[in-house]
């Protein structure tokens, strides 16, 4: 019995490149496709596959990773093998507890995909040794402590001045510290600096 692969990747060269590889294994059938999450619990459970191919786009935060614990309740059981470009201990923590099953790197080797698909099929966890090591050696963060307090109340929605009274700060110096997280971050606004903070793990 074949095992039966669904693969969502969003760029088409690649999506197409991994099920032409996986197809040509003669245990494994690829039996659907998607670019994205959007619609997929409805393309798995149709297709009925043992193992779910998951390309994370590179912005994926671990709080986006939730909806692949609803991809796995759809897919009733198939394992979910998630790949990435860059892991790191809050993303790959987050998978975790959103039950993928298999891990590994974007640029990994082709043979080592598929033999990973045949482990997690068999039920097993497996996870990429380059993507091990990505996740234990994440990105060096740029911000300072205060810069940390000051972006962790933005993201919990605090107001600048409230924020500041809270940091016992001025005003305008809040609003610097924020300058300078943007600068840092190499982002343009202050939902970017948040992504970018909870998805290397900083926040």
């Amino acid at each position: 019995m074949a095992i039966r692969v669904v693969v969502v990747e969003g760029m088409g060269l690649l999506r197409g490149a991994l099920s032409a590889a996986l197809s040509r294994q003669p245990d494994i059938e690829v039996v659907a496709e998607a670019s994205d999450v959007a619609g997929l619990a409805e393309v798995v459970g149709r297709a009925c596959p043992d193992v779910v191919v998951l390309g994370l786009p590179p912005e994926t935060s671990p709080q986006g990773v939730a909806e692949i614990a609803d991809l796995g309740r759809a897919a009733s059981g198939a394992a979910v093998l998630a790949l990435s470009t860059r892991w790191n201990p809050a993303l790959l923590r987050a998978a975790v507890a959103a039950g993928v099953r298999g891990f590994l790197g974007k640029d990994g080797p082709v043979d080592e995909l598929v033999q990973m698909v045949r482990t997690s099929a068999a039920g097993e966890r497996v996870i990429d040794p380059r993507a091990a090591v990505a996740a234990l050696r994440p990105a060096a963060c740029p911000l300072t402590r205060r810069e940390l307090e000051v972006l962790r109340m933005v993201a919990e929605g605090v107001p600048l001045k409230e924020a500041a009274e809270r940091l016992f700060l001025a005003h305008g110096t809040v609003r610097n510290h924020l300058s300078a997280i943007l600068h840092k971050t190499g982002t343009r606004n202050r939902v970017e600096a948040i992504r970018r903070a909870q998805r290397d793990g900083w926040l």
